[in-house]
């Protein structure tokens, strides 16, 4: 997962620090072994053996790359949050990302196109010749 979790040598991840890693197992042994389920905070902490914190810090950075979606507390009594992929599956999740990052830089684009042309304007009204300066008294002698 792109900007998520760390590229192996060999781009895979399946064997060495890189298959240790939290990142890979969150998502490995998790998310994507159960994609439709809502994932509490405390599960996840016990299943990776790690801390709310840390299991937290990984959660904000998928949520930032729109692949987890929340799920309300309402059907648990304690109003916790759960999280899981977006449409509990990875494809879709990926899809709603791309398109995301799609708009972003098509939004980005037009507000460069528009500063673009504020600047050409302003170019264009800084070049036109300014008017001959008057000759002085003096210099009509």
């Amino acid at each position: 997962m792109i900007g998520y979790l760390p590229e192996g040598e060999d781009g895979r991840g399946t064997e060495g620090p890189i298959a240790q890693s939290l990142a890979l197992r969150l998502v490995r042994e998790c998310l994507l072994r159960e994609p439709s389920r809502a994932w509490y905070a405390e599960e996840l902490a016990s299943v990776l053996r790690t801390s709310k914190p840390t299991v937290y810090r990984h959660l904000n950075k998928l949520k930032a790359l729109d692949l987890l979606e929340e799920v309300g507390g309402a059907a648990d009594a304690k109003g916790r949050k759960g999280y899981r992929l977006r449409y509990g599956n990875l494809a879709r999740a990926w899809d709603f990302t791309e398109a995301n990052a799609h708009n972003a830089l098509k939004r980005y684009r037009e507000s460069v196109d528009h500063l673009q042309s504020l600047i050409d304007a302003a170019v264009k009204s800084a070049a036109v010749p300014a008017p001959a300066p008057r000759a002085t008294s003096k210099e009509k002698r």
